[in-house]
């Protein structure tokens, strides 16, 4: 009988070998990522929900089960937590067929229901045909549907993901985020994906854990940690380059804008939080929030530049450039198409806009580091 589903909660604790302070929860039907650097401690979080590695202190609770306690000295064995996990490398048996390594984990069905389901489940996943084949004679991306597949046969209550694209090639990626997005849409159980790719996670996640050293900086929506980072750390490990380090001027109040004094100039912000006027603060515009001025310096927010950097992406291209006497560099991106049709080469000058609704301010702290 199918389980109800329930949410998955995750505290874990220690000073080391590897020092955990994680607090994250995931719901029915939601998929979190857990981002953030190589060693930051992801993967260690998701060996302990699946019982593979034991930290010292803590809470691992899914519904009603409790699967570690440190406090109660409870760790459920991994074959006693209804977790389904897709390994890096997918740890398929390569002397058995697809088939074979999905009926493998249907210890909880007898025959002939387990090769019936086992089969069901290949279909779901589009690998159908493919039934007898061994490991070595499918591609990347049907290795890990095979994987996949084993990982849901065993009606997990949670679905714990760990790189899975890492070890397929960019054309097969997005076809295979396309099925992950799709398992997302038709499984109402927890799912936890670890991933060091941003676009990855904002992509298939709705939830966001930033994780570094161990400890989970911030949680939110995708869009809640990208544009509205909880700190300049969080904003770094995230990939976002605007960074820059000014003092409060005027607060926003009663639909009014702030303002900050950026070097010789004052900036614009459509809401400056709790900073006080005065304070000084880092502050962030992403990359998307930075556009070209149409009439030049008399726009809010524009600023004059000299193109330092053009860079071709395909579709997009990335443009750097330099910002007056200030000399800070703001990068952003555009359509290649409009890049080549208005002739932005290296050293032209130009104009752009810092769109007041997306600057955000964030506590000093580190700003020091950060040039203005």
């Amino acid at each position: 009988m199918p389980r109800e589903p329930a949410a998955l909660s995750v505290t874990l604790l220690q000073s080391g070998p590897i020092p955990l302070d994680v607090d994250i929860v995931c719901g029915p039907g939601e998929l979190l990522a857990l981002v953030g650097p190589s060693g930051a401690g992801k993967t260690t979080v998701l060996r302990a929900i699946a019982g593979l590695y034991r930290p010292a202190a803590g809470r691992i609770v899914s519904g009603s089960d409790t699967w570690f306690d440190g406090a109660g000295g409870i760790m459920a064995p991994p074959q006693a937590r209804a977790v389904g996990l897709v390994f890096q490398d997918y740890a398929l048996f390569p002397h058995l067929s697809a088939l074979n390594n999905v009926r493998l984990a249907m210890h909880h069905l007898a025959e002939p229901e387990r090769t019936t389901a086992a089969a069901s489940l290949l279909q779901r996943l589009h690998l159908d045909g493919l039934e007898a084949r061994r490991p070595d004679r499918l591609s990347g991306g049907q290795r890990q549907r095979v994987a996949v597949a084993r990982a849901l046969a065993r009606d997990p209550k949670v679905l714990l993901l760990d790189e899975p694209f890492s070890a397929v090639d960019r054309m097969t990626r997005e076809p295979l985020k396309e099925e992950i997005a799709s398992l997302h849409r038709l499984l109402a159980i927890p799912i936890v994906l670890v991933t060091h790719d941003l676009e990855e996670a904002q992509a298939l996640a709705d939830r966001i854990s930033v994780i570094d050293h161990g400890r989970t900086l911030q949680t939110g929506t995708p869009d809640e940690v990208r544009l509205r980072p909880a700190s300049p750390q969080v904003a770094r490990l995230t990939g976002q380059t605007n960074l820059f380090a000014s003092v409060v001027e005027q607060v926003s109040y009663a639909g009014k804008p702030g303002r900050v004094r950026w070097g010789a100039r004052t900036l614009d912000v459509a809401d400056t939080g709790g900073v006080r006027v005065g304070e000084r603060v880092t502050w962030l515009v992403p990359s998307d929030y930075v556009v070209l001025a149409e009439t030049g310096e008399g726009e809010t927010n524009a600023v004059s530049c000299t193109l330092a950097d053009v860079t071709r992406l395909g579709e997009r291209t990335a443009l750097m450039v330099r910002a007056g006497g200030d000399d800070a560099l703001l990068r952003f991106t555009m359509a290649t198409r409009d890049v080549r049709d208005r002739g932005l080469d290296v050293g032209r000058v130009l104009s752009v806009r810092l769109l007041p609704e997306g600057i955000h301010l964030m506590a000093l702290r580190d700003a020091q580091s950060i040039r203005c």
